[in-house]
């Protein structure tokens, strides 16, 4: 009698699901049984390249955050997807000298701006442990919660000891300056997804690990890198469309020789595997928790990985990519505009501009020569994006460069708008994960691990379900790289209970 090959299915086609095949397939494809289910219509989760106006853009992940070291680097730079000859998003990396204007149409010099992005930027660094003395003698009360409360000390003790100035229009010094250090918490709160800085943890931010050297783009396209880790999988593997709904694991023991899994899909279908790899994003995995457990597995996780899913942050960033109109041309090209607004609650706001662009910190083209320029949206402002028509995007923006560069007349400045909608896809909820005030990197690791642990259950067969994706990697979360680390981890760990792992690979 042949025995049966062990069955690995992974869930989700992303950086994570996908590394995990590739390793799997090209170290053990002759011993395991392999299949991806993805439950949308393409390959690539989180990671998305388009076109827009016929610029090479991306919807999703856009950066490779630090070349020294990143597998993501080595995969771009080994595939020949590092140039290209069609413009792409950030072709010529991060613009410099931005025009920063505020609500009014008040142009702010660099040097009222430059010592608040310095004192911001200087609070930032204490915080990650890059610089070991408090800015501006900022005194840390060794009980730190969160990085908001944090930075708003920090700036607090930068203003009392700041000389009054002239107002300028509706804006007096002091208001002027503490908008400027909110337009820097915006651009923070789109690196870490969190809708409030109080609500990220202060502590966790030391734990996260950047990796050296450049921070760039890629020329083919992020969703080059996804193709080249499928190409090694044999035609059928990956199968799309195929949503699961409940994953059905037996952590008493199995009767019989049957498979421990049933994967349950939306059609109805069901799957038998012997090990199932969860990559399946934070968002997703928090919509399955319910008060009576979770709905997603059966029977439901046990109370330490439910309440690290619960406890963990997880936010929604969007990009909103707007065309200018053909008959608008500002003088030598559209500026790095930096965006400095009355508070959402102040009586001086200006009701033409949209509360949802309020918290919305810059607007700049994607390279120096575009007519295509880029925002972004975090938190509750990225959910109020999604659910706006083309024309009121379109109008909203239009209606803020008008306020912040009264120079320009008032007309529709932008003709097409093309916006992400991650956190209304049912498959994804969201963006990336950061770690709440409340919860702490040692819950990524509780997320990280299988079920049910090795002698758990003597007669439960080990490594039923096993986790992946970037919220399960506790030094590189929010990163495609933290998801391609926690795709091999996996992968190796059942090569390892098969002993397949060849030559220390």
């Amino acid at each position: 009698m042949v025995s049966k090959k062990p069955r690995v299915v992974i869930i989700g086609a992303g950086m994570a699901g996908l590394t995990a095949a590739n390793k799997l397939h090209t170290s053990a494809a002759a011993s395991l049984e392999l299949a991806v289910v993805e439950g949308g219509t393409r390959i690539g989760g989180r990671i998305s390249t388009s076109e827009f106006s016929g610029d090479r853009i991306e919807q999703g992940a856009t950066w490779i955050h630090g070349i020294e070291g990143s597998p993501v680097y080595k995969i771009a730079s080994d595939t020949n997807l590092l140039a290209s000859d069609q413009p792409w998003e950030c072709m010529d990396g991060t613009l410099e000298d931005p025009v920063t204007a505020a609500e009014g149409g008040h142009a702010l010099s660099p040097a009222f701006v430059d010592p608040i992005s310095r004192l911001f930027n200087n609070l930032m660094d204490f915080i990650q442990g890059k610089i070991a003395k408090t800015p501006e003698h900022c005194v840390v009360s060794g009980g730190e919660i969160s990085v908001g409360s944090f930075l708003r000390r920090g700036l607090a003790v930068y203003l009392d000891k700041e000389k009054k100035g002239a107002s300028v229009g509706s804006w007096s010094k002091r208001s002027l300056q503490e908008a400027v250090f909110a337009m820097h918490e915006s651009i923070q709160r789109t690196y870490t997804s969190a809708d409030d800085l109080c609500s990220l943890d202060y502590n966790a931010e030391k734990d996260y690990i950047l990796f050296p050297g450049e921070e760039i783009t890629i020329a083919g396209g992020y969703s080059g890198v996804i193709d080249h880790l499928a190409s090694v999988l044999p035609a059928g593997v990956i199968q799309l469309g195929r949503k699961v709904e409940r994953i059905e694991w037996a952590p008493a023991g199995v009767r019989g020789d049957g498979r421990p899994v049933t994967l349950h899909f939306s059609d109805g279908t069901t799957l038998s595997t012997d090990h199932v790899i969860v990559t399946v994003s934070l968002g997703v995995l928090k919509s399955g928790m319910s008060s009576g457990g979770s709905s997603l597995f059966d029977p439901p996780l046990p109370n330490c990985k439910a309440g690290a899913i619960s406890r963990l942050g997880y936010g929604v960033v969007n990009k909103v990519f707007l065309r200018l109109s053909p008959d608008y041309f500002p003088a030598g090209g559209f500026p790095f505009l930096q965006m400095v607004f009355h508070p959402s609650d102040s009586e001086l706001r200006n009701p033409k501009i949209p509360q949802w662009i309020r918290r919305t910190s810059f607007l700049c083209p994607i390279y120096s020569s575009s007519r295509v320029v880029l925002s972004w949206l975090t938190g509750q402002e990225a959910l109020e994006l999604e659910k706006l028509s083309d024309d009121e995007i379109i109008g909203g923006f239009s209606r803020t460069v008008s306020n912040l560069l009264p120079s320009q007349p008032y007309n529709e400045k932008f003709d097409q708008v093309l916006r992400t909608q991650w956190g209304s896809n049912p498959l994804f909820l969201g963006s990336y994960s950061y770690v709440a005030v409340g919860s702490s990197i040692d819950d990524m690791d509780t997320l990280a691990e299988p079920l049910p642990k090795y002698g758990a259950v003597d007669t439960a067969p080990p490594l039923q379900i096993l986790f992946a994706g970037e919220a399960t990697h506790k030094t590189h979360y929010s990163t495609t790289h933290g998801a391609y680390f926690s795709g091999l981890r996996e992968a190796n760990r059942l090569l390892k209970h098969y002993n397949c792992i060849i030559n220390g690979v």
